[in-house]
């Protein structure tokens, strides 16, 4: 079946925070009006989300449905995988001015551009791998910006769960989170291989000891995209 497809369109968008321009790609529904207020949902790792999550695809069939509610996306691609750890990774050396650009610049961008709620609860970081750990970070970070952040995979190690442990606020923030039962052995960016699945169970633990509002699931895959895609049908769907 096919649906009103909404538009994506590309822009690039200059960032003081890291001196670089950024690439953004906007996704705007079908029946996308100035007289409707949206939601927004930040996607690192932006062009796998719609090539390989097709994002863009759910988000059409969805909201034709009306089974979520009105949603902007917006992806931020990164440049090679150099890029990606930099700006991702907890110790990557541009890690902490990305969290800056994503709630200082691109926020008052994004509200200024576009019909937005202006809230918190209603915006929302997805990611997958180090693309969820930055994702996480940022939503610790700035609650008030971002109440909700979509996991799908994290990289988890002692400085995730550091800031979690220490984070006092969890009735501001909803989380979805979700791992494989057989990310055991992943090769990373840097060429190791590391288990996914311990410090995940740990993070699960301590999301539910803190009392968030939390989803969690370990599904029966590995760390590829055949699974994210997969379960950004129920992500979507629970977190909108």
């Amino acid at each position: 079946m096919d649906f009103p497809r909404g538009t994506i369109k590309e822009v690039m968008f200059n960032s003081s925070e890291l001196a670089e321009q950024i690439e953004l790609l906007i996704y705007l529904p079908a029946n996308f009006s100035p007289l409707y207020k949206y939601s927004l949902l930040i996607a690192q790792d932006g062009r796998d989300y719609f090539q390989l999550g097709k994002i863009g695809r759910l988000a059409d069939e969805y909201l034709s449905k009306r089974k979520i509610e009105n949603l902007i996306i917006v992806g931020i691609p990164y440049k090679d995988v150099q890029d990606r750890r930099r700006k991702y990774h907890p110790e990557g050396e541009r890690n902490e001015k990305y969290i800056r650009f994503l709630a200082h610049e691109l926020v008052p961008y994004l509200d200024h551009e576009f019909p937005t709620y202006q809230m918190g609860s209603t915006r929302a970081l997805i990611g997958d791998s180090l693309g969820a750990t930055v994702s996480l970070l940022t939503a610790l970070y700035y609650p008030y910006t971002f109440g909700k952040v979509l996991l799908q995979s994290p990289y988890v190690d002692h400085n995730v769960l550091d800031m979690v442990e220490a984070y006092t606020n969890p009735s501001l923030l909803e989380i979805y989170h979700i791992i494989g039962t057989r990310e055991t052995e992943v090769q990373t960016t840097n060429g190791l291989v590391s288990d996914f699945l311990t410090p995940n169970r740990e993070l699960s633990k301590m999301f539910t000891e803190k009392q968030f509002t939390y989803f969690y699931e370990e599904f029966a895959g590995n760390h590829t995209w055949t699974y994210w895609q997969l379960d950004l049908r129920r992500a979507l769907k629970i977190m909108f």
